[in-house]
Parts: structure tokens; sequence; C-alpha cells
């Protein structure tokens, strides 16, 4: 089961973003193409979605397991 934050849960709601899967979102935290950790400890990871043909950028909190955001990452370069 994935957990999100009240953050994220409002920013679905974006017409942007309304169309991310979970399953999208579940691929990207367990099987990431990259990982960086930030400053303030929040951890990005990338998936490509092959469906949408772009990656998909899931930022979590510390813990490693909570969502707080994902969008398709436009700069993202492997």
């Amino acid at each position: 089961m994935i957990k999100f934050t009240q953050y994220f849960l409002h920013t679905r709601e974006r017409p942007d973003r309304k169309r991310i899967r979970d399953e999208w979102i579940l691929e990207a935290v367990r099987h990431p193409i990259r990982e960086a950790v930030q400053s303030d400890g929040r951890i990005r990871r990338w998936k490509w979605i092959e469906e949408e043909d772009k990656y998909l950028r899931v930022i979590l909190l510390p813990d490693g397991e909570t969502v707080h955001n994902a969008f398709f990452d436009r700069d993202f370069k492997e």
C-alpha cells in the first residue's frame, strides 16, 4: 500500500497530474532508474513510463515510503 502526503493528494487534482497512475508511482518507488537524496532528506526517484513516453519523478519523504510529489519530468536525462 502506498502512503501519500496531503500535499500530494491536493496537487494530484491538477489536470496535468490526474493521469499519473498509482502503479507507475509504485514502479518508480520500487524500481527506479535513478535515485537522489535532497538536502532536506527527501528522496527523488525516476522511472521511464513507456505509455507516456516520459520520465516520472517521484519525491518521497525521508521515510522512503510516503509519496510527497509525482510528476512527469521534462528535464530529466538518463
